[in-house]
């Protein structure tokens, strides 16, 4: 798929780039940096800008306190629907024509929603992803867009590389959840984000949809958010990343490629199964074929829905997948090098008959 060179003169309908952003934030915890992370989108510069915190529970308070800011409205009950249908549910009260999600543990840069709305004044563009960047040390990224395996492993891109080195605005395979922005007309296209993945993959699984309508995913790395970052462990989210990793893969992937790599997968997941034992969350990782047992109907219609609105075929989407495993954030054992290196080649012959 050829790089795009997106153009900042043009709207999603002809007009000059929209200027009014409804920022969702998702909050869960009495995080203190939630507070300044509001603060810090309402003073942003060359954009109009409200704030819908949907409020998913244990605030402590500090959504009573966001509610008396001038454009800030506090939604949810108090209960934790996930990540995911948070964001779909601020979205639904937003009315401005861009619609950005950012984490409740970021603040965004004075103009970082300015420089995403310019990118999407480009039709071809679907999602704009920030330059996120690690709250311990700025000038290294926590993100410069996602990457997404050709097994469906997904990672924060360019993790820990220093920030100058990743100043084009470029195509990249996934947006990262942390730090995006979208028309809204594009988010109801796309019906947002998955619902049953609660947390985790849902900004992979959404950014694969948006190209296979046609449409891509940009790098703005002027659009600068920092992130307080911590890979967390706990057997929750193993289980949530293992599970939505296969929705993701059984949904998502076209037919003709999940034949191809039927062998790879089989093979990646008694690895990770192995890994799983040896590091002891086998029973997450277990609980997540369960999940998929239980929901196989589900899943079937989610597969048909996805598949029928794509208009982007197999061989055009491949060159977005990564071939190598090289997830910065959480690196593979060791002992899986050879096999990354055998998986390399099995891409390289299996590309040729998508």
């Amino acid at each position: 798929m050829a790089p795009l060179q997106p153009s900042h003169t043009a709207g999603a309908s002809g007009d000059a780039f929209a200027d009014r952003v409804s920022v969702v934030i998702v909050a869960f915890g009495a995080d203190p940096w939630l507070v300044p992370s509001v603060d810090a989108v309402l003073s942003s510069a060359g954009v109009t800008t409200d704030v819908i915190v949907v409020d998913n529970g244990g605030t402590g308070g500090l959504t009573t306190d966001l509610a008396k800011r001038d454009r800030v409205t506090i939604i949810g009950s108090g209960d934790n629907i996930g990540f995911a249908a948070g964001c779909n549910l601020g979205v639904a009260h937003s009315k401005s024509p861009l619609v950005a999600l950012i984490n409740p543990d970021a603040r965004v840069e004075p103009r970082a929603l300015a420089e995403l709305a310019h990118a999407l004044a480009n039709p071809e563009v679907g999602i704009a992803t920030a330059s996120v960047r690690l709250a311990e040390n700025p000038e290294l990224l926590n993100s410069a867009g996602n990457a997404i395996h050709f097994l469906g492993i997904s990672w924060s891109g360019n993790f820990k590389a220093d920030a100058t080195d990743h100043n084009t605005e470029v195509p990249v395979t996934a947006a990262s959840g942390a730090a995006m922005m979208m028309r809204r007309s594009t988010w109801i296209d796309l019906g947002g984000l998955t619902n049953e993945f609660f947390a985790y993959y849902e900004d992979a699984e959404l950014s694969l949809r948006c190209w296979q309508r046609g449409l891509s995913v940009i790098f703005v790395p002027t659009a600068v958010v920092v992130h307080r970052y911590e890979f967390s462990r706990n057997p929750l989210k193993y289980q949530l990343l293992e599970r939505n990793r296969l929705i993701l893969v059984l949904t998502t992937f076209g037919t003709r490629h999940l034949v191809l790599m039927a062998p790879a997968f089989l093979a990646i997941e008694l690895a990770i199964v192995a890994t799983a034992a040896a590091q002891g969350w086998l029973g997450p990782k277990l609980k997540g074929y369960v999940w998929l047992a239980r929901n196989v109907r589900w899943i079937r219609q989610r597969r048909r829905s996805v598949q029928n609105a794509r208009t982007v075929s197999d061989s055009n989407m491949a060159p977005l997948f990564a071939s190598k495993l090289q997830p910065e954030n959480l690196p593979p054992p060791k002992a899986l090098q050879p096999f990354d290196r055998l998986l390399v080649r099995y891409w390289a012959v299996a590309r040729r008959f998508l």
